[in-house]
């Protein structure tokens, strides 16, 4: 199985030629955007393996025990 950064890479440059072939993105443009969403993937990756430091705190929504607000 490949490692996590290998799947970041292969994902980042699958998005930027995804972006080249729709014409959104020239070939020429392909350094500058392939850092940026590399580092975004990779971030967001990352940022979703981390195990939380402590429980998400509850919605605004949620009604404190008791029934009462």
């Amino acid at each position: 199985m490949a490692s996590i950064d290998e799947n970041i890479l292969k994902a980042a440059k699958e998005i930027v030629v995804k972006f080249i072939e729709c014409g959104r993105l020239s070939p020429s443009g392909f350094p500058e955007a392939f850092q940026s969403i590399y580092r975004t993937v990779d971030e967001t990756v990352k940022s979703g393996t981390r195990p939380a430091d402590k429980p998400p705190a509850p919605s605004p929504e949620t009604k404190p025990p008791g029934g009462r607000r």
